[in-house]
């Protein structure tokens, strides 16, 4: 861990309005059962209330205009302004929603404002997309993975402009904002080889003169609602799979994270305009709970993935079975590092200091359990506590942070709040547990040591909260581990091979991710993403998850001039 002095000046909050025309912030009232988790996600499908009047000649001029801060100048290179229209349908931007502002969370101050889309805007955006899909299918696959070469290529060019922009809207450190465009742009490079290998089988046939194909078909549009915390890269995960596949994409960004969306489809769209292709191919949304209910009750659109709460993921999932619809989802992680007594100490340390402070704590795959072997537990957590006192908390976008703020206000809230309930099931605060003063929502990166049976360890807490508890055998590290509701990512640290092989066995982890001697977090493409249980038990990215963006058909041929039956059913 690079060695900085852990600092934050303390500044006077501006006294100008932190969401001058953003109601669903101002009015956000929490419910005491919510967890942080669900406050963070259900933010993206509040409703807006009494949007202030638009003037329309206001975003005709908007070029003209400065931004607030000298540091936003940047942005005028990925054509965000500093008012923008937040809705990309049938080929033109437009929005008659309310307006809001996006706001920098490491000094809740204002960035830029953008006109949210309406359900009018909506309707108007799916009959266009339904339209273009009848013709983007019948493109040939490799044709399509074309179209998608060019968009990682267009990436490229403003790598490191979006990749500020995500750090500067979302608050994560530089060098993971960079790293989250850069996923996508390896997900197109994935997706473009994956155009021609869209393969489906020959099936032997019991019959005579027979032939048995198995046809793999667009669904034609596909659905994605994304988080605030990885607000692009989870779009390309779907999208880039989604496009080769014949389908069209319809998005809903994170609400609070509207100007990444709006500088993302820009890229996109401007790849379709180059090509003469429909932009409809390509629709996208900035929106509150209207726009994400109408994409999940929308019978035009056969799959929907969702990204979110556990809690909120339930009632999408329900919303999209009722019209028999097919849902992919990506939910809440509790996920657990176990440090065994043959582990590499220093290997384990550092990844577990990347897995629970990396992203404030706000990745699905945060490592929130540190389960340590008690012949180690000591050493290993004199360690620990020595390199959480090097983390640098500050400014995401300067080089020497690593820790950045929060993403809200709330956030900030919820993380105060749950550190009381920690204190009061039995929880013991080693380092951290307060949050930074500062016009920013930053926090302590906390470690806990608390018993696995504590109802808040079932949770997830968005937030940099780390809990740590003894084991003294393999059987009781993997009980802990598999005690939670959620089934995301997990890890071991060990050098054993009978320790290995059980751990990625039956009886072993029973998540999605199961790793060994790495972090939690930080997944590949190539490998398919996603968790069971809680966690929802979608995949997305490599592997073989395109095969959720397409319909199986097994067509069976007669090719010959008798019609012998299946089972050798004589029926007359």
């Amino acid at each position: 861990t690079e060695t900085c002095a852990q600092s934050i000046s303390a500044k006077k909050l501006s006294s100008r309005p932190h969401c001058l025309h953003s109601p669903r912030n101002q009015h956000f009232t929490p419910s005491p059962s919510a967890t942080s988790a669900q406050l963070t996600i259900d933010l993206l499908l509040l409703s807006p209330l009494n949007p202030r009047n638009w003037d329309p000649l206001h975003l005709k001029n908007s070029e003209k205009m400065s931004f607030s801060k000298k540091e936003y100048e940047f942005l005028k290179e990925i054509d965000i302004s500093p008012r923008n229209l937040g809705c990309y349908l049938n080929g033109q931007w437009k929005a008659n929603g309310p307006v809001i502002s996006t706001i920098n969370p490491a000094n809740n101050q204002i960035i830029a404002e953008v006109v949210e889309a309406s359900i009018e805007d909506y309707e108007e955006g799916l009959l266009a997309c339904a339209e273009a899909a009848k013709s983007w299918m019948q493109i040939p696959a490799p044709k399509r993975g074309e179209i998608v070469r060019q968009i990682g290529d267009a990436l490229r060019t403003k790598l490191h402009q979006l990749g500020r922009l995500v750090s500067l809207e979302m608050g994560k450190i530089l060098a993971e904002g960079v790293g989250e465009v850069q996923e996508i742009i390896d997900m197109c490079d994935f997706a473009v080889g994956l155009s021609r290998q869209l393969n489906g089988s020959i099936i032997p046939s019991e019959r005579p003169n027979h032939v048995m194909l198995e046809i793999w078909n667009p669904l034609g549009v596909v659905g994605v609602i994304t988080a605030f915390n990885f607000p692009c890269a989870v779009l390309g995960w779907n999208a880039c799979i989604a496009l080769v596949c014949g389908n069209c994409v319809v998005w809903k960004g994170a609400p609070t994270t509207p100007l990444i969306t709006i500088a993302m489809t820009k890229i996109v769209v401007g790849v379709l305009e180059k090509n003469n292709l429909p932009g409809a191919i390509f629709t996208s949304f900035c929106g509150g709970a209207e726009i994400g209910q109408a994409i999940a009750k929308d019978i035009r659109i056969p799959l929907v993935s969702f990204t979110g709460s556990s809690k909120v993921g339930l009632m999408v999932q329900q919303t999209v079975n009722q019209r028999f619809g097919k849902c992919l989802l990506e939910l809440s992680g509790n996920n657990a590092i176990i440090v065994m007594d043959d582990a590499d100490i220093q290997l384990a340390v550092r990844s577990v200091l990347f897995a629970a402070v990396g992203t404030a704590g706000q990745r699905c795959t945060t490592c929130r359990r540190l389960l340590l072997h008690e012949s180690v537990y000591e050493k290993v957590l004199d360690q620990l506590l020595d390199v959480y006192k090097q983390v640098k908390i500050g400014d995401p976008l300067e080089k020497c942070t690593l820790l950045g703020p929060l993403h809200t206000k709330t956030s900030r809230e919820n993380f105060l709040k749950g550190i009381d309930t920690i204190k009061s099931q039995g929880g013991k605060i080693l380092t951290g547990g307060s949050v930074v003063e500062s016009e920013g929502n930053f926090v302590q990166p906390t470690i806990v040591e608390i018993s696995p049976n504590a109802d808040v360890v079932k949770e997830e807490l968005f937030a940099p909260v780390l809990y740590v508890m003894k084991f003294k055998n393999l059987e009781e590290a993997i009980e802990i581990n598999n005690s939670v509701p959620q089934g995301l990512s997990s890890s071991i640290f060990t050098r054993r091979p009978e320790i290995i092989f059980k751990w990625v066995g039956p009886q072993g982890s029973d998540c999605g991710i199961v790793n060994v001697n790495i972090p939690t977090n930080g997944a590949e493409i190539g490998g398919a993403f996603g968790g069971e249980k809680a966690t929802g038990g979608g995949r997305e990215a490599g592997s073989d998850s395109w095969k959720q963006y397409m319909r199986r058909s097994t067509c069976t041929i007669n090719y010959g001039t008798e019609l012998p039956l299946a089972q050798g059913i004589n029926f007359g």
